[in-house]
């Protein structure tokens, strides 16, 4: 392996990845150091996911890089939990999301949405609450497009203006038409559409609309007759969508987008080693960044850099900096953790609807995302679940369990599955949690990794303004379930099952992580406030940066994956410029005698 790369990214998931694909693109020689080991193919991962366990399960676990998953945290009957595995957890409530380390990242079992932040969620400071970006949607919907491209997003651009107010480009088309409605979708839009609710924290009454999510998976293409996925990429891999299933943890015909197939493209001059835990990246005297180290195959490794992109997922990226005493001068490292506390409610609908096929979510409300009411509230936006009750309640072999318990058998089991399996329903409502910098990120110095690194620690809890806007979602979910004529069978019991189980204004409410860590790393205006610039840029480094959702100043209430990857090509084209400006040769003054062969640093 060569000892001078031109830079190294550390982390091969979506950003990653893609940053990594734009520079090999461009001719630049780039090291991708993946901390977790490779994974197998997409069959024998659903393989071993169908022989049973928890959605991480089926993937290969490396002693050296462990993942923290959900099942690391359990509720105790008194309301409080334990918290197991990576994380340390010493706040009142618990960070709920788990994370991958493998290559690929938590892109090999992501659900695959892609909803585009609103223009509203940039400036969500002037709203009172949380941060503004640097940046405003404008500055990145050029970038939002080549995600899309390059993800090949499923979506219909006509539905997103109206039902979403996106302020997409004439003319525009996703690379995909959008994934048909579920047969629950069409049920709930059926009973939903043009009824109102109303929000306790806006006066006027929500009208609302059943409005497909874009999604990251192969579909019709929107150009009749072209192949499968975008016309101006290379088409990615896999037939389309089939309705498996098992999306998390894996699309088991290729349909949904993962970092492999960007991996795919990878020119010549890109290397990946996995089962590489990098350790530290130094810098000299000056600030800039020199070089990184890292463990692999049981030994201490070290390259020289011009440029080191840190990609590792929001807490590990924060960790790596304060394991390096990097990049911390408004010492807002690891501070600011968000993510989108899901509060999931559940019942029986009327009659059958079909659960568990096709993608978790095609569908969802979308009126609660932006408005006034955000002034008062979290707002927050409804995914129509099409998984029954896998993940509110527990998966179909509970329902099984409990008749069989009741000593139920023969054909009045088989009936009883079938009427109430089929008419099970989910809605989840994901919230947007503001920057804070009190939920955070710090090193655990008392209980080292496996390497004898300290272990990352968090201190989570829910603002005043989340625990509302949870209120304001239990009444929405009340509205609807009477809308549909459905039976609620939502419980949120202090136990084993509901670690992030919460009271306010003396009702019971439970979340569940979303999976959408960011913050910890946050972009900003000034290094005095901030860790990274508009361009994920460390302040303190001019040759470091530190990409990813940790450095998203506001998580709005879109999943983040698509924001995420439209950066990463923001900043990697960038970086591209900070390269050339290393390499561009000097003009030399008349008279040197000396051809003009030394280099400038940006």
């Amino acid at each position: 392996m060569s000892p001078h790369w031109d830079a190294v990214v550390v982390g091969a998931g979506f950003a990653g990845s893609l940053v990594a694909e734009r520079l090999g693109a461009q001719g630049w020689r780039v090291l991708v150091l993946e901390a977790g080991p490779p994974v197998p193919g997409a069959a024998a991962t659903a393989s071993a996911f169908r022989a049973g366990g928890a959605p991480f399960s089926p993937y290969p676990h490396s002693p050296d890089a462990p993942s923290p998953g959900p099942g690391d945290l359990t509720g105790h009957p008194d309301g409080g939990f334990t918290a197991t595995g990576h994380l340390t957890q010493y706040g009142p409530l618990p960070y709920a999301s788990g994370y991958l380390r493998v290559n690929g990242g938590t892109g090999m079992l992501w659900t695959g949405l892609t909803p585009r932040m609103h223009p509203e969620d940039f400036r969500t400071g002037d709203l009172g609450h949380g941060r503004n970006w640097p940046i405003g949607y404008d500055d990145l919907e050029p970038y939002y497009r080549q995600a899309e491209q390059e993800l090949g997003v499923a979506a219909d651009a006509d539905q997103q203006r109206a039902a979403v107010g996106l302020p997409l480009p004439a003319g525009y088309a996703f690379p995909m038409r959008a994934i048909a409605p579920s047969h629950l979708d069409r049920q709930v839009a059926r009973a939903l559409d043009g009824r109102t609710v109303r929000d306790p924290a806006q006066a006027e009454e929500a009208r609302l609309a059943v409005v497909a999510t874009p999604h990251a998976r192969n579909g019709l293409p929107t150009r009749p007759g072209g192949p499968i996925g975008p016309a101006d990429v290379a088409a990615p891999t896999g037939a389309p969508c089939a309705g498996s299933a098992s999306c998390v943890p894996v699309c088991p015909t290729g349909a949904k987008y993962t970092p492999l197939r960007t991996q795919a493209r990878w020119a010549a001059t890109v290397e990946l080693r996995t089962d590489a835990v990098v350790t530290r990246v130094l810098a000299d005297g000056a600030g800039r960044i020199s070089g990184v180290e890292f463990r692999s195959g049981g030994a201490a490794h070290r390259v020289s850099v011009d440029l080191v992109v840190l990609a590792a997922h929001a807490i590990e990226n924060a960790r790596l900096l304060l394991l390096s005493g990097l990049a911390n001068r408004s010492g807002q490292v690891g501070r600011n953790l968000m993510d989108h506390p899901a509060l999931l409610t559940w019942g029986l609908m009327p009659r059958p609807v079909g659960p568990y096929r096709g993608p978790g979510s095609t569908s969802g409300l979308e009126a609660f995302r932006f408005g006034p009411a955000r002034a008062r509230r979290a707002p927050f936006r409804i995914e129509i679940g099409n998984w029954g009750w896998s993940w509110a309640a527990g998966p179909p072999q509970v329902e099984v369990a409990a008749l069989l318990a009741a000593g139920i058998r023969g054909k009045e089991l088989r009936d009883r599955l079938g009427d109430r399996l089929g008419r099970q329903f989910s809605l989840q409502f994901e919230l947007e949690q503001p920057a804070d910098p009190a939920n955070r990120v710090v090193l655990d110095h008392d209980r080292p990794d496996p390497l004898g690194l300290p272990s990352p620690a968090v201190h989570y809890d829910l603002s005043a303004y989340v625990r509302r806007g949870m209120a304001s979602a239990r009444a929405v979910s009340d509205q609807l379930f009477d809308l549909l004529g459905a039976e609620d069978h939502t419980r949120y019991e202090a136990g084993p099952r509901w670690p992030g189980r919460l009271e306010h204004d003396g009702r019971a409410y439970a979340y569940r992580g979303a999976g959408h860590a960011g913050g910890t790393h946050l972009m900003g205006d000034a290094p005095g406030t901030s860790v990274v610039d508009q361009w994920q840029r460390c302040w303190d480094h001019p040759n470091l940066y530190a990409v990813g959702c940790g450095s998203m100043p506001s998580l709005g209430t879109s999943n983040p994956s698509l924001t995420m990857a439209a950066l990463a090509l923001r900043s990697a084209d960038r970086i591209h410029l900070d390269l050339l400006a290393r390499h561009r040769p000097a003009v030399l003054g008349a008279g040197t005698g000396r051809a003009a062969t030394s280099s400038t640093e940006s």
